[in-house]
Formats: structure tokens, C-alpha cells, sequence
């Protein structure tokens, strides 16, 4: 996977995790990612219900995330 950086903050080096969350809160043919905070401030919520949106999404299978 190549370097992922924010394009809100410039944080470099966004984990999978993190590229996850964006596609699927924001669709799927995205080309610019959000880090976690920024895409929580983004979205008008935290940083801690999008960790446990990803924990959801990993739990239901989902292959966005590790």
C-alpha cells in the first residue's frame, strides 16, 4: 500500500485502519483520506465512536480493516 497522508492536517503515513474508515464513511472511490481526528471533526463526532465503528465493521467481516 502506498503512503497515505491527511489532507486536512498533513498527518503522514495513515494506517489501514484508518484508509478503511474514510471509504466507508465517505465512499468507496475516494482518492484524499482524513486522519482519525480530522475526519471525526469532519464528520461532526469523535475520534472514539469511529474506533468503535471500525471494531463493528471489523467484527462483521468487513475487508476495509485488518
Amino acid at each position: 500500500m502506498k503512503r497515505t497522508d491527511c489532507v486536512s492536517c498533513g498527518r503522514a503515513g495513515l494506517d489501514k485502519n484508518t484508509v478503511g474508515i474514510n471509504k466507508k464513511m465517505l465512499g468507496a472511490q475516494i482518492r484524499t483520506f482524513y486522519c482519525m481526528d480530522c475526519l471525526a471533526d469532519y464528520l461532526g463526532t469523535t475520534t472514539e465512536a469511529l474506533l468503535e465503528k471500525i471494531e463493528e465493521f471489523k467484527d462483521e467481516g468487513c475487508t476495509l480493516f485488518e
